[in-house]
């Protein structure tokens, strides 16, 4: 299993030691770096800029969201950062939610799925250059219809380093989960645990079939927490806060997927919960509720030798490379402890 550093979306401002957390990842032979974004920083400019101290490193984004761009421009924006960083770049995408896609984005959140699929296939098309890139979907159209009618197909004037850019798709939900194997090169997860390993597998599987067989490469880079500490309770309050803001309110009480995935692995009671307290402003009461057999089932904490243990259930999933968060100090406490 590879490992990978998450340095992810910012929050009010640039995260200190972020380019040494980026080269202290390279130096210590994780596989990749990712970054993200929400309705603050964007996942493209920082990844650009720390990303041009290494030399060998995957860099990814986790997600770029896909409201926030037509598809040409996410096409752009891949064939230029697959260019500067030598082909290294990979191309992680995601709807996010109705309340960012609508409140932020001013853009429609139905069908994600049929809009991601008609996403996908555009930037394919702009990446392989092969012709002027026309496009008749229900979601997108090139040229666009009903406008000037002045509109012409164009070809991207770059040509591209590589005819395919891989392309993961962040998903949480199976329907979603299924699309990511049957038209991309890998999927992106968000609150993964071993115990939830087979019903995603049934997911993918799903999606491989309609692809026609799995590809020879797929990858499944899940974004964990680790933590190295002498004391699990420590650990687990750590982590306790994000876990709460994302089930209790990332998202609308009917919308949140991320409450959703919590539910199916077996936490509904205690999502619900969280998600109760959370909205009504109690979010300390919110994170208190978080048994932390929960952050547990999601993260790897504690003592390096339990750590190790761990992993082994996570060593017999889908998972292909752990995404792990966290300063300089902590990528070398984690590298020690996962060697």
């Amino acid at each position: 299993m590879k490992l990978g550093y998450h340095l992810g979306y910012w929050s009010s401002g640039p995260p200190d030691g972020a380019l040494e957390a980026i080269t202290t990842a390279e130096e210590l032979g994780f596989d990749s770096v990712w970054t993200a974004e929400g309705y603050g920083s964007d996942a493209l400019t920082p990844l650009a800029w720390w990303g041009s101290a290494t030399s060998r490193v995957t860099l990814g984004t986790d997600i770029v969201q896909m409201s926030a761009r037509t598809p040409t421009a996410t096409a752009m924006a891949a064939l230029t950062l697959d260019h500067l960083s030598g082909g290294r770049f990979v191309l992680g995408i995601g709807a996010s939610g109705p309340q960012v896609v609508e409140g932020w984005y001013g853009q429609p959140y139905p069908k994600p799925l049929a809009r991601t699929r008609e996403y996908v296939d555009i930037v394919r098309r702009v990446v392989a250059r092969e012709a002027p890139v026309t496009y008749d979907g229900r979601q997108y159209q090139l040229p666009l219809q009903g406008g000037t009618g002045l509109g012409k197909p164009l070809k991207s004037t770059v040509h591209p380093l590589r005819p395919r850019i891989p392309i993961h798709l962040a998903a949480e939900g199976p329907k979603n989960v299924a699309l990511s194997a049957e038209i991309c090169d890998g999927w992106l997860p968000l609150f993964f645990s071993p115990k939830t390993d087979a019903f995603y597998r049934a997911a993918l599987d799903e999606g491989f079939a309609a692809r026609g067989g799995r590809p020879d490469e797929f990858e499944v880079a899940a974004s964990v927490p680790v933590i190295v500490h002498d004391d699990v309770e420590t650990a687990a309050a750590m982590i306790k806060p994000s876990l709460a803001l994302y089930i209790g309110g990332m998202g609308a009480k009917e919308a949140n997927f991320h409450h959703d995935v919590f539910a199916r692995m077996g936490y509904a009671h205690v999502a619900d919960e969280v998600q109760e307290l959370y909205l009504a402003g109690r979010k300390e009461e919110a994170t208190a509720a978080i048994p932390t057999a929960l952050v547990e089932d999601t993260s790897l904490i504690g003592p390096p030798a339990k750590i190790c243990d761990e992993l082994q259930a996570w060593e017999e999933t889908v998972v292909t490379t752990l995404l792990v968060r966290g300063d300089a100090a902590m990528l070398r406490r984690v590298a020690d402890a996962l060697s």
